[in-house]
């Protein structure tokens, strides 16, 4: 099929003959996969859609495309000159094809799904092996010349990067991935292959060999004596299946080297590369691997991997740049040929030759990186100018495709266009720089200049057809206009910015009236729809630009003539042509619109424009339309990598070329040469470059495309050589590659605060002014400097005097503010009064309140976090506790007891253990009805000892809690329900076990804590007593005015734990935040508090009280302290000036003041005596409490012994369960290993027995061709009889005379690097063919012996030739039936193999039953030993290992049983003498019998001849006719139950049926009264409409209604009834044509 005509997927039609065709001329690229020499001059590598072949002496390239898309694993066989390559389709093929006819050898198809990840090419032989990707991961061997596929492998999820043939043997594969290696065997029986997996164990990452055992049939087999079995890893962790077999812990696994690249070397060994830069020697036979290199490598070997670096430091000394540290280029692929190493990094093919010179020698110069764009260079069309997204530019020759010149920029490429003016091309970056580069000559391009427009990516570069203008799209919605000729110096002549997302550009020339129309493609994302932005930009823009731009360089809407359209769909491409009609492509659906724009230019409301014409396509994903210079073709791309051309006029497709594929991201860019005879694509993630041409195309449109050509040459002939010209004289642009993408300034600064009002760059577009260095600003940055700057100048004065003036009234408000805090209160004005700019206050403080509103939503949120998780953990650790964790601590002593937390049991848990108490009470009342059934042997002997027995009763309670193993029972714990520790055999049990332990655990601290609250309440009785008396004791310290500390105890947060969950108003230092309102509501409460204090105070009878008597009505004795008698009023007076009265009142006061004085000292006695008493009960009572507190903590101390005595049960339980379901784990492990023996012995069984049957039947085809040899070798002299004797002797020794062994045929001029290889059988053939060619010399008549007629010649040649081909056939068959015999010991071996596998695992499960029962019967028993010396006789220890411990019980019944069986055989004895006695007695008794018998014969014969009924049968016949007839009674009885309860559920079911019917009944009755309404109605409606119809008289018009319809029923009924009628006939006429079929074709 041709380029051109070929279907592309997912298109709707195949085009026509008629239409035209693309062809492919040339593909440039390279893709980091791998590569190879098909011949010793020829490199083949693929590339996106096409493998290419370069001649490495001619320089020239050729393409294969792949039929189906992207080519995916690829191999060559130098030695066929034949390569295999995969497409990268669902369900993919592997093609083969033939050098350098490229013919298509053969399609191989498996049942891979995705993808293949490699393919390999067998040395010799026509194999081929593969291997695919997920899902499958199979690898696959090939016999491509014959199309089967010979065996297949499966690795589940092992990927694999590299896979090889021995060249030594084509029966041994390696496949390697990151982590391991494989060495694959093929092995063949006759026409059977099989793969067989050989894994290799990889040393350690330091280099250690892998010595890992066996973690499945570990070789240690030790046992614990106390612990029972060790049991290997995999059913430790319970694995079963094929995972417990290469199962690992964790801690076990250490990192092994990673391979990276092997080779096969000619003794059949690997040399394997590492990441880790070791050199590993693996043997194919053993599988070891040894470490070979662990040193760096020599200078000469570091060569190869330096030569890149090495060569572009070279090239930047010459250029006289600085050198620098270039980054080291990545080999990631080698091929050796005749001539040396060729090795493959980052777009580059090197040859090193070490025999010659031993450098490096560059072969391919290809992009290092995908292609970003091409373009054709104007305008003779001889060149074409592609660049990378690295950055590197390069110049190809059109021809075909040579690549003249190389430019790297060093900095990351996004777009590039070729100036039509000029031989200039533009590259826009990343970081918003454009270089201009001169290809005047094309071996030699220069940067000639660089332009830094802004911060944003540059996104595409257009220039119009004239080369006047370059129209730069950035990111930001933003357009810049350059003037695109370099003596304008590539002039910036301003920008524009658009209001929504610019999706693409296309550009309009308007020769005649000198102007350029440019249509910006828009997505409206307000309406969802496109829209059309279209300016103009004259050629005035260019001589005076000052009048379209404003001051920041911004081009004026009325200069532009700026109109919007709005169009009906969402389009992602657009392109316009010179009659103002667009082409869009719309993405979903595919189809392309065509649109005619209107005249009308309304800004405010765009006109939306219809589509004239959808025209569908089939192509998916995104896309773009791309239009020829003539606007004659337009050429869409997408995603799924097919190039359609449509006509414009028409939009037929003219053609269409699969170049790419959807796997490589489809089509990245298109463009067409100004002629119209090339178009160049490139992809978006293959990195193909393809150059297409017409292969087939009317000569009208040929002639069209020329003719715009020529004239569109003769304008720009115009400017070309004068722009040349002084592009040429242009200094090279000097520039430090590493600074151009590093010295850009990454931090963001604050933008200048001036801003016109009529400017309008804003923050969200400039966020950063230009550095002072011009060098590092941007194009728009010195624009906005140049701005600022002619602002600050033009307004410097008015600055000034508005700076002075804002110092004055500073001074003016400062001066007011100080008067006002002179002035009262009344006269002081607010703070607010005094602010002059109240709207930026009010703007200071709603930001103020913002950020307070966001920093209290913030820290809401995270004590919201830390509510959530105070409730989480409360909820879980303090609500779920019944009885919470509490401490009582000692008044006096560091001494305190806490009590045991308990969680209240869930439901499950209280089901379990009341299921398990429940079991255990059945089990005792079961043992208890087994003691009762047990018969007493002998009561004598047990009567005797019941005294023994009734002191052992006394020793066993003793001995109880010994053989318990714990003292639960003494502190609150019931161990009379538990199993005894000698019971515990099964799983149940000892589950059952644990469940009771945890009870009694619970039980006893259940008890200790009603303990402990009794002793807390205490303490908080004592504490109040202490309480109580210490406020008398302050009291009493009041009255003795004396200041003494007072003990004060209490209870801390362990004893309280309840007060740590409340956070008081004390502990927080911080003040506590109020809300407005809640301040409000303090006030208030704080008002009303003040109100009723002074309430309070303000109470006449209680001030007059408080004057009078202090407070109270009679003075009590607690107060006689505080009285003092008063003295009299004369007391003043001298003493010799007093009266006699006065001297009487005076004596008398003195006498009273003694009879108080007494009276106080005894008051304070006998306080100060009760404060001694009041500290003594309490020092008394608070040691009392500590010394119980010390009592309950020495119990603590025993419970907490007796608690781990019970844990410890509960331990050893848990682990002889653990060892139980390990022991359980690995014998079903064991068992899965045995079954897959087994499956695997019967497969090779059944292929030995296979195999045995082949060799059989091919042993007699080899006896029969040596027979049929012997019989050639015999019948030679009877075919030559009648030959002369002397004449046979000859011929006879010419008939043995044998050609020279044939060499096996090599390429011309080839050596093989690996010797001779073994030949495989597939050889034979081709061996035959040139022994026959060999034999053609010997049959020459010159041989012929003098004297012989050439009749007989031609005879004895064609009998030489037999006799040769029956040996080679005997040599043959004898190769096949020694390999069928290899394949067959193999597989005797494996067999073999196998059988002491199943043999050593069947031991092992024999060895792991015995274990199992032996760890059921030896338990772990819990003894109790009193603590203290244990004095012994002698000194040696007697050896315990092999003892047994047995319940006395046992002994003791086994003595019973042994006097019970004395007993018996006394009495035995005695019956025997008595027995002998009784056989005299007996003989008589026999005659008796016999005579008896006879009688009894006689009435036998007598009863037969009775009737008998069938109750009497019954009756005679049954042994147990009593039974028999109960059994039926009781069978009877339980019919009658089961009828019984039947009946009683039929009854149910009859009255729910009856109350369901009573149900309906009520809805019927409901449903009918709301019938009879509605009839009611309905029959006063129909009384109306009957008065209606009287009225109207339509009586007549219904009779006629009627007629009619009865005349269209019997129509009806006539028709069926002819239907019928012929429906008969028809069926009549059918069996009529069957029966003449029948007669007429009767075999049928």
């Amino acid at each position: 099929m041709a380029a051109g005509e070929e279907w592309a997927p997912g298109s709707g039609r195949c085009p026509s003959p008629q239409e035209a065709a693309l062809d492919v001329s040339w593909v440039q690229g390279f893709s980091k996969k791998n590569f190879g020499f098909i011949n010793n001059q020829t490199v083949c590598y693929p590339c996106g859609n096409y493998i290419l072949f370069l001649d490495i002496k001619t320089k020239k390239t050729t393409a294969l495309q792949c039929p189906t898309g992207q080519v995916g694993a690829f191999a060559v066989n130098a030695n066929s000159e034949v390569l295999a390559f995969s497409d990268r389709k669902l369900n993919p093929l592997i093609y083969t094809y033939s050098f350098p006819e490229l013919n298509k050898l053969a399609e191989l198809k498996g049942n891979v799904q995705l993808d293949y990840t490699v393919l390999a090419f067998s040395f010799t032989g026509p194999y081929l092996a593969s291997y695919s990707s997920i899902p499958e991961f199979v690898l696959s061997v090939w016999n491509w010349q014959e199309n089967i596929l010979l065996c297949s492998e499966s690795q589940p999820a092992v990927p694999v990067t590299s896979l090889s043939f021995n060249p030594m043997n084509w029966q041994q594969l390696c496949s390697v991935n990151e982590s391991s290696v494989t060495v694959w065997h093929i092995e063949r029986n006759y026409d059977e292959h099989h793969l067989k997996r050989n894994p290799v164990k990889l040393p350690y990452r330091q280099g250690s060999p892998n010595l890992h055992e066996d973690l499945f049939f570990p070789d240690s087999g030790n046992e614990d004596p106390y612990h029972g079995p060790v049991m290997p890893v995999s059913a430790i962790a319970g694995l079963v299946g094929d995972e417990a077999e290469t199962f690992m812990p964790r801690a076990d696994i250490k990192p092994l080297l990673h391979p990276t690249a092997h080779c096969w070397t000619a003794t059949s060994d690997i040399y394997m590369g590492c990441r880790e830069g070791y050199i590993l020697k693996i043997d194919a036979k053993t599988l070891s691997a040894c470490v070979l290199q662990q040193k760096p490598l020599p200078e000469y070997m570091r060569k190869v991997s330096d030569v890149v670096a090495y060569v572009r430091r070279e090239v930047w000394k010459k250029k006289g740049g600085k050198p620098r540290n270039l980054q080291r280029t990545v080999v990631f692929a080698m091929a050796f040929c005749n001539e040396g190493l060729y090795t493959a990094g980052s777009g580059t093919i090197y040859t090193y030759k070490p025999a010659h010179s031993g450098e490096a020698v560059k072969l391919l110069d290809a992009s290092s990186s995908c292609f970003l764009a091409a373009d054709f260079l104007p305008p003779e069309n001889k060149y074409c100018v592609s660049v990378t997204i690295s950055g590197e530019v390069q110049v190809w020759l059109l021809e075909d495709g040579t690549c003249l010149s190389n430019r790297n920029l060093n900095t990351e490429a996004t777009a590039m266009a070729c100036c039509p003016s000029s031989n200039s091309v533009a590259v826009g970056t990343k970081t918003g720089q454009i270089y201009f580069i001169d290809v005047t000559d094309v071996e030699a391009p220069r940067v000639v200049h660089q332009i830094f427009l802004s911060k944003f990516p540059v996104l595409s570069l257009h220039y119009d057809q004239s080369g006047q203008f370059l129209i730069t799209r950035a990111t930001e919605e933003h357009i810049f206009i350059l003037d695109a000729r370099p003596s304008k110096l590539f002039q910036v002549l301003g920008y524009t910015v658009l209001a929504d997302e610019v999706l693409g550009l296309s550009v309009v020339s308007d020769f005649k009236n000198n102007l350029v129309e440019v249509m910006v493609l828009l997505n409206a994302a307000e309406v969802q729809r496109a829209r059309l932005e279209i300016f103009c930009l004259s050629s005035a823009l260019t001589e005076d630009n000052e009048k379209f731009v404003n001051e920041q360089g911004m081009l004026n809407t009325s200069a532009i003539k700026r109109e919007q359209y709005d169009l009906d769909y969402p389009l992602s491409s657009a392109v316009r042509l010179k009659d103002n009609t667009v082409y869009g492509y719309c993405t979903c659906p595919p189809f392309i619109s065509k649109y005619n724009l209107s005249k009308q230019n309304i800004l405010e409301d765009p006109p939306v424009l219809l589509s004239e014409k959808r025209t569908p396509s089939n192509q998916f994903g995104s896309g773009f339309l791309c239009l020829s210079p003539n606007s004659r073709w337009l050429a869409s791309a997408a995603k799924d990598g097919v190039l359609f051309i449509y006509h414009t006029s028409t939009m037929e497709i003219l053609a269409q070329k699969h170049c790419h594929s959807y796997q490589g991201g489809g089509i990245r860019s298109a463009v067409f040469s100004l002629d119209g005879k090339f178009i160049l694509v490139n992809g978006e993630t293959d990195g193909a470059l393809v150059c297409l041409k017409w292969k087939k195309i009317k000569e009208t449109e040929v002639k069209e495309a020329a003719f715009h050509w020529q004239s569109l040459l003769t304008i720009l002939n115009k400017s070309i050589p004068n722009e040349n010209a002084v592009l040429k004289c242009m200094a090279e642009w000097q520039f430090d590659p590493e600074s151009t993408s590093e010295s850009l300034p990454e931090k963001k600064s604050k933008e200048a605060p001036v801003q016109s009002s009529h400017v309008e760059v804003t923050e969200e577009n400039f966020t950063s002014l230009p550095s002072d260095s011009t060098s590092e600003m941007t194009w728009i940055g010195q624009k906005i400097k140049k701005v600022i700057r002619e602002e600050t100048e033009r307004f410097a004065d008015q600055k000034k005097e508005l700076q002075m003036g804002i110092k004055r009234l500073r001074k003016t408000i400062q001066k007011m503010l100080h008067e006002n805090e002179q002035v009262p209160d009344i006269e002081k004005l607010e703070q607010q009064e005094f602010n002059l700019d109240t709207e930026e206050q009010e703007r200071v403080q709603a930001e103020a309140e913002q950020e307070v509103a966001r920093v209290r939503e913030k820290i809401e949120m995270e004590t919201l976090a830390n509510c959530y998780l105070q409730n989480v953990i409360k909820h879980e650790c303090w609500d779920s506790m019944s009885v919470k964790g509490r401490t009582v601590k000692c008044f006096h002593i560091a001494c305190e007891v806490k009590n045991y937390p308990l969680k209240e049991l869930n439901e499950e848990e209280l089901a379990t253990l009341e299921k398990v108490l429940q079991l255990r009470k059945i089990e005792a009342a079961d043992y208890k009805v087994q003691e009762k059934n047990l018969e007493t042997e002998s009561e004598t002997v047990l009567s005797t000892e019941e005294g023994e027995k009734a002191e052992e009763v006394i020793a066993s309670d003793s001995a109880s809690c010994c053989l318990d193993g714990s003292l639960s029972s003494q502190y609150g714990g019931d161990t009379s329900v538990l199993y005894h520790q000698l019971d515990l055999h099964t799983r149940e049990q000892k589950v059952n076990q644990i469940v009771l332990l945890k009870d009694i655990i619970s039980k006893v601290k259940t008890a200790f804590n009603k303990e402990f609250d009794m002793v807390a309440q205490q303490k908080e009785q004592e504490i109040a007593r202490v309480k109580e008396r210490n406020l008398r004791i302050q009291e009493i310290l009041a009255q003795l005015d004396l200041q003494a500390e007072v003990w004060e105890p209490g209870l801390t947060d362990d004893e309280i734990p309840e007060e740590v969950l409340t956070v008081q108003d004390s502990e927080i230092k911080a003040e506590k935040y109020l809300t407005p309102q809640e301040r409000e509501k303090a006030e208030m409460l704080a008002n009303l508090e003040m109100e009723r204090r002074l309430a309070a105070l303000d109470n006449e009878r209680l001030r007059a009280l408080n004057d009078m008597m202090g407070g109270v009505l009679e003075v009590q004795k607690e107060d006689i302290l505080k009285i003092d008698i008063p003295p009299p009023p004369f007391i003043s007076k001298p003493e010799h000036e007093w009266t006699d009265q006065e001297m009487k009142i005076f004596r008398e006061y003195e006498e009273k003041v003694k009879e108080l004085n007494e009276e106080k000292e005894k008051h304070r006695r006998a306080l100060e005596n009760e404060w001694k008493k009041l500290e003594a009960s309490i020092q008394e009572t608070t040691h009392n409490f500590d010394e119980t507190v010390c009592k309950l903590f020495e119990k603590k101390v025993n419970l907490e012994m007796v608690i781990y005595q019970e844990e410890l049960k509960i331990v050893n339980l848990i682990y002889s369960l653990l060892l139980d379901e390990e022991l359980d784990t690995r014998e079903a492990g064991l068992h899965h290993f045995f079954m897959k023996k087994q499956e695997e012995s019967v497969n090779i069984t059944r292929a030995i027995q296979t195999t045995k049957k082949k060799i059989e039947f091919f042993n007699d085809a080899y006896e029969n061709a040596i027979a049929e040899d012997k019989n050639l070798e015999c019948g030679f002299m009877k075919d030559f009889a009648d030959v002369p004797d002397d004449l046979l002797d000859e011929l006879f020794q010419l008939y043995k005379c044998r050609p020279r062994t044939p060499m096996r045929k090599m390429l011309p001029d080839t050596t093989n690097p690996y010797g001779d290889c073994s030949a495989s059988d597939e050889d034979y053939k081709d061996i035959l063919t040139c022994l026959m060619k060999a034999m053609d010399e010997l049959d020459n008549p010159e041989h012929m012996p003098d004297g012989l007629d050439p009749s007989i010649w031609e005879q004895f040649c064609q009998a030489r030739r037999n006799k040769m081909e029956s040996e080679q056939l005997v040599k043959w068959k004898a190769l096949k039936l020694a390999e069928m015999q290899a394949f067959l010991q193999r597989r005797m071996d494996d067999d073999q193999k196998i059988k002491s596998d199943i043999e050593y695992i069947s031991q092992e499960l024999i060895w792991l039953q015995e274990e199992k029962i032996k760890f059921q019967l030896n338990l772990t028993f819990q003894f109790l030993l009193k603590q203290g010396q244990v004095e012994l006789e002698s000194t040696e220890i007697p050896d315990y290992t092999d003892a047994i411990l047995i319940n006395k019980s046992v002994v003791e019944e086994l003595n019973c049983s042994i006097m019970a069986q004395g007993e018996k055989k006394i009495a035995s004895m005695v019956e025997r003498k008595h027995f002998s006695r009784g056989i005299f007695l007996l003989e008589w008794e026999h005659k008796k019998m016999r005579m008896q018998i006879e009688d009894l014969k006689q009435k036998a014969r007598d009863i037969v001849m009775l009737p008998i009924s069938k109750d009497r049968q019954l009756f005679l016949t049954m042994l147990n006719y009593d039974s028999h007839i109960a059994h039926r009674i009781s069978v009877m009885k339980q019919t009658l139950d089961v009828m019984d309860k039947l009946h009683k559920k039929n009854t149910k079911n009859r009255q729910k049926r009856i109350r369901e019917l009573e149900k309906s009944i009520a809805l019927k009755e409901q449903a009918n009264y709301e019938l009879s309404l509605q009839l009611k109605e309905m029959l006063v409606s129909v009384s109306e409409r009957r008065h209606i119809s009287r009225a109207a008289d339509i009586q007549r018009i219904s009779e006629r209604n009627a007629k009619q319809r009865y005349q269209e029923i019997l129509k009806q009924r006539n028709l069926r009834d002819l239907i019928k009628e012929q429906d008969e006939q028809f069926g009549i006429l059918q069996a009529e044509a069957e029966r003449l079929r029948s007669r007429t074709f009767p075999i049928l």
